[in-house]
């Protein structure tokens, strides 16, 4: 049984040192030797460091003309012209539209006449009344001399009030027939419907020979020299808003630095939906702005800890930024970043890095991933 067992355990080695000396054979006895990773010389390395900054609160909103007016028709009747577009600027006072006025001139003339015939009648009853107080005087003279009977006297004193009365209710119907004349005017000037200020029209909202009525939008017009951001700010952070501060405006549309803005209203309710409250901040005259632009505000809160670095150590990989990170054998590799706001030369990393590390400051168009760097000196 020993025999047996030393015979097995024999050809077991012979086996494995012949595999281990085959596998020696095949490499040759010789270590695979890597390779170098290519060298990229004299580039700026910069390391990462953090630094104080601001702890800005931003709250996004839509731009909105300060001054909207919707124009409406005060008349009833068929749209005889409509005289202004969507985007044409007018001047305050300017006809938009006009309405059939047939109806209303026919009135109009009705109404003159009406008050011709008033003033004729004035006329007349002040006529009637001279000659009666006249009788009565000479009568009131008769009658203190006992030349009249108290009845006689009393019949002419009588006349002289009746007289009276009819030059009043005449007066009291001119007054009525002249008030009739002033609205049938403005019903007839109601038919030119008019820009009440200077601004552009944003939406019209018939076409002629549709029938009016009062009430009836007809324009949508906005003071295009007065815009406002309407932002909402959640109820926690309404505290550090202040009215009359002013704060720095992002809008998308518009490229370049952010813009300044003055907080001019805080809405004194909180939407009971959202929990936040409408703050409008008024912009300064510029052409570009338009309503229904996408815009933020930044409210300073205080000052935090941040990592910034230079903006030419970001490269972009599409929709992606990224950056060169050189480790402790000097190798660079691609890092992707998430980015913050930007302060002059440059720019905040919210995440993808952490203080002390060593970037490559300004790597271009260069492909370094994988690479190994020699700095500049």
């Amino acid at each position: 049984m020993m025999k047996l067992w030393n015979r097995t355990l024999a050809i077991w080695c012979f086996v494995f040192v012949g595999a281990g000396s085959g596998m020696l054979a095949c490499s040759g006895g010789n270590p695979v030797t890597p390779i170098a990773p290519e060298t990229v010389s004299n580039l700026a390395v910069t390391t990462v460091q953090s630094s104080s900054a601001p702890d800005s609160l931003e709250a996004v909103g839509t731009v909105r003309a300060a001054r909207t007016a919707e124009i409406s028709s005060q008349s009833m009747g068929n749209i005889v012209e409509m005289r202004a577009q969507e985007g044409d600027h007018v001047q305050s006072g300017q006809v938009l539209a006009a309405i059939d006025d047939a109806r209303l001139r026919a009135s109009l003339q009705q109404s003159e006449a009406a008050l011709t015939a008033a003033h004729n009648a004035v006329s007349s009853a002040e006529t009637e009344l001279s000659l009666a107080q006249s009788t009565l005087k000479r009568y009131q003279q008769l009658f203190d001399k006992k030349s009249v009977s108290p009845q006689e006297f009393d019949e002419i004193k009588t006349r002289s009030q009746a007289a009276e009365a009819r030059r009043d209710m005449a007066r009291a119907a001119e007054e009525q027939a002249a008030a009739g004349l002033a609205q049938a005017k403005t019903a007839l000037d109601n038919t030119q419907v008019h820009a009440p200020f200077a601004g552009v029209i944003t939406e019209k909202k018939a076409e002629a020979g549709a029938f009016a009525s009062p009430g009836m939008s007809l324009f949508t017009l906005e003071d295009a020299t007065r815009y406002r951001l309407e932002a909402t700010v959640d109820e926690n952070d309404i505290r550090v808003v202040r009215p009359g501060e002013a704060v720095p405006v992002q809008l998308d549309s518009i490229e370049g630095a952010a813009i300044r803005g003055k907080v001019a209203q805080i809405v004194p309710a909180a939407d009971a939906a959202s929990r936040s409250f409408l703050v409008k901040i008024d912009l300064p005259a510029d052409g570009k702005l338009l309503s229904g632009l996408f815009g933020r505000a930044y409210f300073v809160r205080g000052t935090r800890t941040a990592v910034f670095v230079p903006r030419t150590a970001i490269i972009e990989r599409g929709q992606l930024r990224g950056a060169y990170v050189v480790d402790a054998n000097q190798i660079a590799q691609l890092r992707y970043v998430t980015l913050g706001d930007t302060s002059g030369e440059k720019v905040e990393v919210r995440s993808g890095l952490q203080v002390g590390e060593k970037l490559v400051a300004a790597p271009g168009e260069r492909e370094l991933g994988g690479k190994k760097v020699a700095p500049r000196p």
